[in-house]
This record gives C-alpha cells, sequence and structure tokens, in this order.
C-alpha cells in the first residue's frame, strides 16, 4: 500500500478570515508566567487548530508580536483571539463569575487523571497552564475548580508546557467531537 502526502490545497483549511467567523469550541486557555516565546507561540497554533475560544497571556510572559511567538505561531496569533491581563489572579476571578470553570493542568493531589476528566459537565471551561520551571501558581490552583493531570510513566515528572497543553486540548475536543457524533 502507497501513501501520498496530502498537499495544503488538499486540506481545505479556513483562511484566517472564515476562521475569525466559525464558531470555536468553549474552552479557553490561561497561560501562567510562561517564559519561553517559543512555547507560546506553539500553544497559538494548538488554539488555532482546535479553535479554541481565546488564550489569556498573564503575568511577565511575553505577547505577540514577540519574535519567539511569531515564529512557532506561524500566523495564529492573528486567528485566535487573546488578550493580555497582567494579572492572573482577577483574571481568574472574572472568568469564574462569567461562570468558566477553571482547571489547572498541573500535577497536585486530589488533581483527576486526564482520560478520568469529562468536559462535557465543565463547560465552559479554562485551562491554566503554568510557568516552565515552577508550574501553576498555588494562588491559582487554590481558586480552580480542579486539576488536571497528564498521566506520566517513565522517569521524568513533568513535559514541555506546549507539549501538555496540546495533549490536553486534543483529548478535551475530541471527547466533544465523539459526543456530538452520538447526538
Amino acid at each position: 500500500m502507497s501513501f501520498l502526502k496530502t498537499t495544503n490545497a488538499q486540506l481545505n483549511r479556513l483562511n484566517a478570515e472564515n476562521f475569525k467567523l466559525t464558531d470555536k469550541f468553549d474552552i479557553y486557555i490561561i497561560l501562567d508566567q510562561l517564559r519561553s516565546g517559543n512555547n507560546i507561540g506553539s500553544i497559538f497554533r494548538t488554539s488555532d487548530a482546535f479553535k479554541l475560544k481565546k488564550i489569556f497571556i498573564t503575568g511577565q510572559s511575553a505577547i505577540p508580536p514577540n519574535k519567539e511567538i511569531l515564529k512557532t505561531a506561524l500566523g495564529a496569533t492573528e486567528t485566535v483571539d487573546w488578550e493580555y491581563q497582567e494579572n492572573a489572579i482577577s483574571l481568574v476571578q472574572n472568568l469564574k463569575k462569567q461562570g468558566i470553570k477553571i482547571y489547572a493542568v498541573e500535577q497536585a493531589s486530589k488533581s483527576l487523571s486526564l482520560e478520568s476528566f469529562d468536559i462535557t459537565n465543565n463547560l465552559p471551561i479554562a485551562l491554566i497552564l503554568g510557568n516552565e520551571v515552577a508550574g501553576v501558581q498555588q494562588e491559582l490552583i487554590d481558586l480552580a475548580d480542579g486539576c488536571i493531570e497528564i498521566p506520566q510513566f517513565g522517569t521524568k515528572h513533568s513535559l514541555n508546557v506546549s507539549v501538555s497543553s496540546g495533549i490536553v486540548i486534543w483529548h478535551l475536543v475530541n471527547q466533544l467531537l465523539h459526543q456530538e457524533k452520538l447526538t
């Protein structure tokens, strides 16, 4: 059996204007003190790929048009809605007041394993992704409705934040797509 690589034309991708107009999944991302513009750009690209609602960038994180962000985002800073908020704690408090459930992607006591987390009863949802070294601030974990943890089985105890975002986002969107097929 031979496989031919799909061309860009065959992928039938939305252009930026149509992407802005299309319905998005009710998933928000909060970037808590990320150091690397490359990680931020990668998360923008993942958020575009899975049609997420919005990214909130907080604290000392770089913001577009940062060169590292633009390099890895490949234009996603122009398609994904985003906003900078200096204070992540105020942001989380405001989102909760709007009825958005907050989950930190973090290893914590009483965290929920990703495969057992059911997004269907937790929409709209905001996922907090933390600093590459320190993780999600404890003050934000204290405000969260829970923590989601990615099961890991090797010798390392963490994944890169952009890798973690991709795993969690894909899993949650996959649940929503599966549910759409059932209804």
